[in-house]
């Protein structure tokens, strides 16, 4: 499932527990996540869907549930 993958990646990349991840949770109000992290984050994603994300769809992202959704469309 995607959203278990996702999961796993965010609890890694940002070190934080992944009970705590849901597909409301925001990426920069609850998980904390910076600009760099964002880009870790994403680049991490790319590579384990194979795909490409866009400059343009990454700032739209604010939540996991944008993640999976972006992800599911590809």
């Amino acid at each position: 499932m995607v959203l278990d993958k996702v999961r796993k990646i965010i609890a890694e990349e940002l070190k934080v527990d992944e009970k705590n991840i849901s597909m409301e949770t925001r990426l920069i109000e609850d998980l904390k996540a910076d600009s760099i992290d964002s880009i870790q984050l994403i680049m991490a994603l790319e590579e384990e869907f194979n795909i490409s994300i866009s400059d343009d769809t990454v700032q739209k992202i604010k939540t996991i549930g944008d993640i999976v959704e972006i992800i599911e469309k590809k």
